[in-house]
């Protein structure tokens, strides 16, 4: 954090979270950081260099010692090696992030002390709420809980799809029994990958990197290298810090990595920084990709065992949530790459959906059809390479055309479908049905959707109006 725009008045705070304080160093550690934030202190210590100066006892040189010499006493005091003074950056702390009181004494102290400067704050996540603080993974976002009692309350078990991330969870230890090439990787999201089910199973072969996406993907592409068969789960929002490792490290080389998106589209109440809108479109100009979105359960387990099979960087996107198949445990089949697959016949109008978007453009198709309506629903599976002779079909027998995605309406689907398009010579009447360009808000799921314009109602009213020339 910038405590002011000036470059020569930088502070960097550093938090260890989620690590125990120690006490038994602690009023050695205050009284040290008390001493160096005092404002007497360094008013004095700039006085005496200042003058110094004047008289010429001291030069830039010797000052490089004096500030050496101060480092090594300090380190000799605290029985630590300090690396950020080392680098001339001003040390403090550590000091306990818990204690607001002193935090807010500390930093109105170094505000306004000249050059770059790092505060050191220990904090215990969780803190104040013994379950959280013993169980910090599963309290990030434990649902609804009892705050007095802390017993998460759970909804009673029924019959229902399972969560796509526990479907690619299930399935990457099914592959992985089978081929002891195949490893998992993920940057800090075991549970919420479901890249547990790996590490129970195969302990070795699975790996958490911690916050760092962009290692996460050169990690891959370097075990590629060797012959391993990576599944890289990242979670689609935080796949836009890796873009560069994706080109370079991965695109480039051609490696055989299955690069996981998990909550690819709206999230929900995670809000603008989590939603995962952008991938399709960002990663859709990247040569030697190929990109693949499930509509189902049986999709994503088929695609996983495709991307397992196919030589290459294959990407594999799917949403948050549950599916919509009970019996999802199917036999896995090759599917060919870049083909898509009609799921209804019409004439009025053809829908073109990618990913789990497929199953409310369906229910829509199902409301227009009981109005008479002849609608026809292609579910493209990959965006790249994409169906082309699916897209001639499509160009030569319909002369309006509907984009259903998931993910920004910018540089996605709908825009890959224009492009064809128009270098083909087919001019229909094309609507793009997608993420608007603009950042989305905090909000449920279906809330979301129906403000995008992307849930079932909005879809069938686009349908109605594009065959009525409204839309």
């Amino acid at each position: 954090n910038n405590a002011s725009t000036d470059p020569n008045n930088l502070l960097i705070v550093l938090n260890d979270n989620n690590m125990a304080i120690d006490h038994s160093v602690g009023g050695l550690s205050e009284y040290l950081v008390n001493i160096t934030t005092s404002q007497t202190y360094n008013k004095m210590r700039y006085d005496i260099h200042r003058g110094l100066r004047k008289l010429n006892l001291i030069s830039e040189d010797s000052r490089g010692s004096i500030l050496r010499f101060n480092n090594s006493l300090k380190a000799l005091i605290t029985q630590q090696h300090n690396l950020f003074e080392g680098f001339s950056i001003r040390y403090f702390g550590p000091v306990d992030g818990h204690d607001v009181n002193y935090m807010v004494k500390v930093l109105n102290d170094i505000k306004d002390m000249k050059g770059p400067k790092l505060l050191h704050i220990r904090t215990v996540k969780g803190k104040g709420f013994k379950p959280a603080e013993e169980s910090a993974t599963e309290w990030h976002a434990p649902g609804k809980f009892n705050k007095e009692t802390g017993k998460r309350i759970i909804a009673p078990s029924t019959i229902e799809p399972p969560l796509f991330q526990d479907v690619f969870g299930h399935t990457l230890v099914e592959l992985a029994s089978k081929d002891e090439r195949i490893v998992g990787v993920t940057p800090a999201m075991p549970t919420g990958c479901s890249m547990t089910y790996m590490m129970k199973e195969f302990p070795s072969r699975a790996f958490d990197v911690g916050i760092a996406e962009a290692h996460s993907v050169t990690f891959s592409a370097g075990m590629a290298k060797e012959g391993l068969i990576p599944f890289c789960n990242v979670y689609s929002s935080f796949m836009q810090r890796a873009y560069d490792q994706l080109i370079h490290d991965l695109a480039l080389q051609k490696l055989h990595v299955v690069l996981c998106l998990d909550r690819g589209g709206l999230v929900g109440e995670d809000g603008a920084t989590h939603h995962g809108v952008f991938d399709l479109a960002y990663m859709r100009p990247i040569p030697n990709l190929v990109i693949a979105s499930p509509m189902n359960e049986h999709y994503l387990r088929n695609l996983m065992f495709t991307g397992y099979k196919y030589d290459g960087p294959f990407v594999i996107r799917y949403p948050r949530g549950k599916g919509v198949l009970v019996d999802w445990k199917n036999e896995m089949t090759l599917m060919p790459v870049g083909k898509g697959r009609k799921l209804t016949d019409g004439t009025d109008v053809a829908i073109l959906s990618i990913g789990a978007s497929g199953n409310d453009v369906s229910k829509a198709i199902d409301l227009v059809s009981a109005e008479g309506l002849s609608v026809a629903h292609y579910d493209m599976i990959y965006l790249k390479p994409i169906d082309e002779d699916l897209l001639h079909e499509v160009g030569k027998n319909f002369s309006k055309i509907i984009t259903v995605e998931n993910g920004v309406i910018q540089g996605g689907l709908g825009s890959a479908v224009l492009e064809f398009m128009s270098d083909n010579g087919y001019y229909p009447r094309i609507k793009r049905i997608g993420i608007p360009d603009k950042f989305i808000e905090h909000g449920s799921v279906p809330e979301l959707n129906k403000l995008c314009g992307i849930d079932v109602e909005s879809i069938a009213a686009c349908i109605r109006n594009l065959v009525s020339f409204e839309c």
